[in-house]
């Protein structure tokens, strides 16, 4: 009956005091169209990225941008012929000039994709833009996509601009684990926090982040955060503690098309990174799992156990908590366009993300490190962020 009570006590918390990060109506702030639009380079690091090059860099090379905008494709190091698709899709689509290239393998202590970030940031520099639009190969953009950003950032005084493009949600495991990955992350980082000057949380989301050049000169990204495996957050902090003011939201028409069709492909989205979030920490992640089995696996449990055992207080403690985040869920499914159904199944998707985290530290153990596109950073120090 306690624990059902710390269970509930905890969700009243979490419904209160975690920045109201269940809700979902944090979008674009209000913006106008700036006098002057300034320049914009955009730069995509692209490894074996073939599958979904053809839907996602039309959508760039089409933006409907009234200022100078080029694109920077670094190919780092395909071997299914993502240059030479790169090049084919702007030759038939034309739009935005589109530059490929390709920085070869990376130092030590780099990981791939931030050496290809830096070389993409290296290209473009060399165009003096005003801003760096940072975007993953998967990210479909809408044709007005780059003036929303630039005009927010213009507007609201922002040295960076993030949103968290909406991923796809079709297979059955993309519904149940998709929106809760990004519940899970909006819980760690409420958003209504990172926008708020003096507020120490700070995250971004690595699809899509509208960067200012010269903040990002002087806060050395992404030198600065070259051994981070997972980068979203790691970027934001940067840009944040160099006094910067950023902002992050949920994206309305910017989104993935990276299929996630099996639960193994999930499990390995999850699975590469999550123990450099906890930064390879044996008693933080104790405390994760202990924190994820109180919050998400003791209403269940305490309810069907308080029902069976003829205990009303304890059924009614984990039911109500239950409820609770049952309720908070509901946003974010709505957000998907998902069957509000799935929102009692929460505590199933919980497990299993706890169980992808402790397969992460597993794997970290046996040597295998945090794996992305073939390569593996074993690193211990590697932190904090996100490289999906």
């Amino acid at each position: 009956m306690w624990i059902a009570a710390g269970s509930l006590a905890a969700w009243l918390w979490l419904l209160f005091c975690q920045g109201f990060f269940w809700r979902t109506d944090i979008r674009l702030p209000t913006r106008t169209d700036p006098d002057d639009w300034p320049s914009v380079g955009v730069v995509v690091p692209a490894r074996d990225e073939a599958a979904v090059l053809p839907e996602s860099l039309p959508s760039l090379l089409a933006q409907d941008y009234p200022g100078r905008a080029e694109i920077f494709l670094v190919d780092d190091g395909s071997s299914d012929g993502t240059g030479e698709l790169a090049r084919e899709l702007a030759s038939r689509h034309g739009g935005l000039p589109l530059t490929v290239d390709s920085p070869g393998e990376p130092p030590a202590g780099w990981t791939g994709k931030l050496w290809a970030v830096r070389h993409g940031v290296g290209l473009a520099r060399a165009r003096d833009p005003e801003y760096l639009l940072l975007t993953d190969a998967d990210i479909a953009h809408a044709p007005d996509s780059l003036r929303e950003l630039v005009a927010a950032a213009r507007g609201g005084g922002f040295d960076a601009v993030s949103l968290m493009a909406r991923l796809r949600v079709e297979s059955v495991w993309e519904r149940l684990v998709v929106p809760a990955f990004v519940y899970f992350f909006a819980q760690l980082y409420p958003f209504r926090r990172i926008g708020m000057k003096g507020a120490r949380t700070a995250a971004a989301a690595g699809g899509c982040v509208l960067l200012r050049a010269d903040t990002a000169e002087r806060a050395r990204i992404p030198d600065a955060i070259r051994h981070a495996v997972i980068d979203d957050v790691a970027l934001a902090r940067a840009v944040k503690g160099g006094g910067g003011h950023i902002w992050l939201g949920l994206a309305e028409r910017v989104d993935s098309v990276r299929p996630y069709p099996r639960l193994y492909d999930l499990w390995r989205m999850v699975s590469r990174s999550a123990y450099a979030q906890l930064r390879h920490n044996p008693p933080l992640l104790l405390g994760t799992v202990l924190g994820l089995a109180l919050v998400y696996l003791v209403p269940p449990v305490a309810l069907v156990t308080g029902l069976a055992v003829g205990n009303t207080a304890t059924a009614v403690l984990g039911g109500l908590a239950w409820l609770v985040m049952t309720g908070t869920y509901i946003p974010m499914l709505r957000y998907y366009g998902q069957p509000l159904w799935l929102a009692p199944l929460l505590p199933f998707t919980a497990f299993l993300y706890l169980l992808m985290t402790v397969d992460s530290a597993v794997q970290h153990y046996r040597g295998r490190g945090a794996a992305w596109k073939g390569r593996t950073y074993a690193r211990p120090d590697a932190v904090v962020g996100d490289e999906s």
